[in-house]
């Protein structure tokens, strides 16, 4: 399978070798002996600053993780200097993509490997009402079982880094718009999706995830990074800079003969000629679209089109279910099998903890198929 961006880092593997009703109430949990380094949010609006927390044991239903990598994603810097998505208490730690050692699992967990093994891990404070001993910018971090899986010994903890949150946006794309994630496509079938935006780091994972389906997967990308999405799997990739791009599309769409209803919007921008591809495509069937980024109050629509805003439910049991489909049921076996991979490509940062808030910048500042990870 496809190896992706690996530094000097990377190749000692084993030496270098993620939303409901949030809680009411921060979960109390008693201390460990000592504390732990953590990139703290000190006050709205930032920067980060390096200090010490006390290391929390785990509650029943919980993992302590020792974190030894982080990948960054744009909701980061947005809670860091605008405190979007809300940021309840302060001090806070942000942050949700990890990989790391379990240094100790709670009483009632028995979905995680014990402790020493080397796992990834969805380890956001959001679903815990900001509570400062879950999110990912620290040493140690607490997090859900459900959100919490093996890392193959073939990657590195900066290659697991990267997959938490992407992959459980891309995952909660097709439930939200009613395709069950145990859904597969035959050829025969025909089904088509078209993915916007399929070199960001969720539009690798719609990509990924959208094969395993079974869906024809037609994408678009900047020319540059066209081989990567196609290495990902996508059928036909094209430049969404192109004047021409909706009937190349509708075109290719009619040629191979498949039925394109479904779509998913990764980046801002992409909805209006989305639906200028399916008015073209769908015939009078219904179409769906997932779009990730918040959609506008005044958004384009489209006749017998259902076009949802791609957040998981705000039921905790819901929540709970599918993030472990996601995780345990699609992501770890993909992952033991191989047929998964990291991506998009990535960048490392040094500086540890200390290095986070530069980091976040630089991502803020703008990166194209990358995914930028930090070290600890």
């Amino acid at each position: 399978m496809l190896r992706l961006l690996r530094s000097n880092r990377l190749q000692s593997r084993k030496a270098s070798l993620p939303i409901a009703a949030i809680s009411t109430s921060i979960r109390l949990t008693s201390t460990m002996a000592g504390e732990h380094e953590a990139a703290i949010l000190p006050q709205p609006g930032g920067p980060l600053s390096v200090g010490k927390r006390p290391t929390r044991e785990p509650g029943p239903n919980e993992v302590l993780i020792e974190v030894k990598a982080v990948a960054l994603n744009p909701c980061d810097y947005y809670q860091r200097d605008y405190g979007m998505p809300p940021v309840p208490i302060y001090p806070a730690v942000i942050g949700s993509d990890t990989a790391g050692v379990v240094a100790k699992l709670g009483s009632n967990v028995t979905t995680v490997p014990a402790p020493g093994s080397r796992v990834l891990a969805f380890a956001s404070s959001f679903y815990q009402n900001g509570s400062p001993d879950h999110g990912a910018f620290q040493k140690y971090t607490l997090a859900q079982p459900e959100a919490v899986i093996p890392l193959p010994d073939s990657l590195s903890f900066e290659e697991g880094a990267v997959f938490p949150l992407a992959v459980l946006t891309a995952m909660t794309a097709w439930t939200t718009i009613g395709i069950p994630l145990e859904t597969r496509y035959t050829p025969a079938d025909k089904q088509a999706v078209l993915i916007w935006g399929a070199s960001s780091s969720v539009g690798t994972f719609a990509v990924q995830s959208a094969k395993s389906l079974g869906f024809t997967v037609y994408a678009t990308a900047s020319a540059k990074h066209h081989d990567l999405v196609r290495k990902l799997g996508a059928d036909a990739v094209f430049d969404y800079k192109d004047s021409d791009i909706v009937s190349q599309i509708v075109s290719a769409v009619q040629e191979d003969g498949v039925h394109l209803h479904t779509a998913h919007c990764v980046v801002d921008g992409a909805l209006q000629p989305t639906l200028d591809i399916l008015k073209e495509t769908k015939g009078d069937a219904p179409a769906k679209v997932a779009h990730s980024p918040v959609l506008p109050a005044d958004h384009p629509t489209l006749d017998n089109t259902l076009i949802v805003f791609n957040f998981p439910s705000m039921d905790e049991v819901v929540r709970s279910k599918h993030t472990k489909e996601v995780f345990h049921g699609w992501l770890s076996p993909g992952l033991q099998a191989g047929e998964i991979v990291p991506s998009p490509n990535i960048q490392l940062e040094e500086g540890g903890l200390r290095g986070v808030d530069a980091a976040l910048d630089k991502l803020k500042g703008g990166v194209s198929g990358t995914k930028i990870v930090v070290p600890l």
